[in-house]
């Protein structure tokens, strides 16, 4: 399920990303409405967190906070204008100052590590697109974040431009990986070790020649066997496996990076 971020009124997004939001019309009686658009953000983000973005809506937060959905809509406009309000709002968590004393390599691996972290702390966000991104201050902020930390290694600005998009994709990537890891066996109702045991008995029946065939592979796996029986897999042994997938794709980029600015 992939979705797109700015689906909903340009205007009304762009003003509630930016702190300027329209102000909600007063209740006719009663009390002050005890409802913001901060509150709005935090339960749809409790919604998609607990339940998926298939079971966000605004019916859905408006239960989570005891209203109705057409309470909502006097705060934020629909469901398009909340997920990029939520998008934003994930992205917040990313810190925006890191050490760069010791030079750009380090800073660039902690900020990797923390958005891969935070990806797995709020997966939905995995799903929505960035082919059309929402702009916010939050999401720029993390971009010149980014920016920052590289700027030490003096690449070119064509150079920049793809570093910056192969790490961002690497870390979303391998972090999309190790969440769908984490929700296969919920997902299907099958645990990870009864599917792969079924499938490997039938591909030892129906390939015998499996080793013969797909020689590296079998050295692979075998390694990855041997690590596991090591005690180095804990959980789920492909999330592990994807987390260290990670490390070591993320350093070998970066040792393209030092390579590209050493030439």
């Amino acid at each position: 399920m992939t979705v797109f971020a700015g689906q909903g009124d340009a205007q009304r997004s762009m003003a509630l990303l930016w702190g300027t939001p329209d102000r909600p019309r007063p209740a006719r009686s009663g009390p002050k409405p005890g409802l913001s658009v901060d509150a709005i953000v935090t339960a749809g983000i409790a919604v998609a967190d607990a339940e998926g973005m298939a079971a966000l809506s605004m019916r859905a937060v408006g239960e989570r906070l005891g209203r109705t959905a057409m309470a909502l809509y006097t705060y934020v406009p629909g469901k398009g204008e909340l997920l990029d309000l939520m998008h934003d709002r994930v992205l917040a968590e990313l810190p925006t100052a890191y050490d760069l004393t010791a030079g750009w390599r380090p800073a660039a691996t902690a900020w990797a590590e923390d958005a891969f972290a935070c990806y797995l702390r709020h997966p939905w966000v995995l799903q929505i697109s960035q082919a059309r991104p929402v702009l916010g201050p939050a999401e720029l902020g993390a971009m010149e974040t980014v920016l920052r930390i590289l700027a030490g290694a003096r690449l070119a600005p064509r150079q920049l431009r793809g570093v910056v998009a192969a790490l961002w994709q690497l870390v979303r990537g391998m972090a999309r990986t190790a969440a769908e890891a984490r929700a296969a066996a919920a997902a299907t109702g099958t645990p990870d070790e009864e599917w792969w045991y079924a499938r490997s008995a039938q591909l030892a029946e129906l390939a015998p020649d499996f080793a013969e065939r797909f020689p590296l592979l079998t050295a692979l796996e075998s390694d990855d066997t041997a690590a596991s029986e090591a005690g180095h897999d804990s959980g789920n042994p492909l999330e592990a496996q994807t987390r260290e997938a990670f490390r070591t794709g993320l350093a070998v980029l970066l040792n393209g990076v030092e390579a590209a600015v050493a030439r």
